[in-house]
């Protein structure tokens, strides 16, 4: 596979459209209750009886009933929640958020004027920002990366098959942005956009994500659904697929976890080596902020 960048189509910049102020975005505002995720597109039908089995999965685990909802958010300690956590908890500090401006008469990717669920934003405007400390990394600079720097993110044996999965569902672009933080905690995020939901829907459908982390990530080994996520910190519009690794580790603690929003997925990788785990809450914290830039 060619190692060449992939970029969008057509690039619509802010100077040659008029649009909105950006609207501010708050830092960590409370987690508003989530429906049921985007309804996609319909899938071949040799796919329907997994794609059934792993969306009632994340319901299972994550509590997307509104009444989970709210049962968790009254059941949970003030710190177990990142939204409401103490300022000492190991939060990172973000810069202010903003939404990106879009082309002009474009709408948002949930609102009504868009079925589609389409991000008609720049893909590199809606990634998250580094925080306040972190060294960035040089080789995800937030704009665009080729497939095979996206393939670089799963184990060797795994990039032909995952690469063949990109070739099926032919993502318009890929951009991403890292960082490592003073405690050694190295963060990626990248985001992938598809030409319609179905496609990115079918995405994590191949990559067997779930119940269970599917395709296993680079430098991973026993990974598990993350218990510590809860229907608290859904973002409303976005589902979430979040995992850890479980003891004994490796060289390196890994969390990660898969976004579908729209025609867009997002993965977000923390991992820091030794044998300490990789701190909960600026990782639930960093995906949070992710959702809320994509919801």
């Amino acid at each position: 596979m060619s190692d060449q960048t992939v970029t969008p189509e057509a690039t619509v910049t802010p100077e040659a459209a008029e649009a909105p102020a950006p609207a501010a975005v708050p830092a960590v505002p409370a987690m508003p209750e989530v429906p049921p995720g985007p309804d996609a597109s319909p899938k071949p039908p040799r796919r329907v009886l997994r794609a059934v089995a792993r969306w009632t999965a994340a319901a299972l685990a994550f509590g997307v009933l509104g009444t989970g909802t709210a049962f968790g958010i009254a059941s949970l300690e003030r710190t177990d929640v990142p939204g409401l956590a103490t300022e000492d908890d190991g939060r990172w500090d973000y810069p202010e958020l903003s939404l990106p401006a879009l082309p002009a008469g474009s709408p948002r990717p949930f609102s009504a004027g868009n079925p589609a669920e389409i991000h008609h934003a720049d893909l590199r405007d809606l990634l998250l920002p580094a925080p306040a400390g972190a060294a960035p990394d040089k080789k995800l600079t937030g704009g665009w990366i080729s497939t095979e720097t996206f393939l670089d993110a799963y184990r060797q044996q795994d990039r032909a098959s995952v690469a063949q999965l990109l070739r099926d569902a032919a993502p318009r672009h890929i951009a991403a942005r890292g960082w490592t933080m003073p405690d050694g905690t190295t963060s990626r995020i990248y985001l992938v956009r598809f030409n319609s939901t179905a496609f990115a829907s079918r995405l994590l459908d191949d990559l067997h994500v779930g119940a269970s982390a599917g395709t296993p990530l680079d430098r991973t080994d026993t990974t598990e659904l993350d218990g510590s996520w809860s229907s608290a910190d859904n973002v409303e519009n976005v589902s979430s697929f979040v995992f850890a690794e479980q003891a004994p580790f490796g060289a390196e603690h890994v969390r990660q976890a898969y976004t579908l929003a729209g025609d867009t997925v997002a993965l977000v990788v923390h991992e820091r080596a030794g044998k300490r785990e990789t701190g909960r809450i600026p990782f639930q914290q960093t995906l949070i902020l992710q959702n809320q830039l994509l919801a």
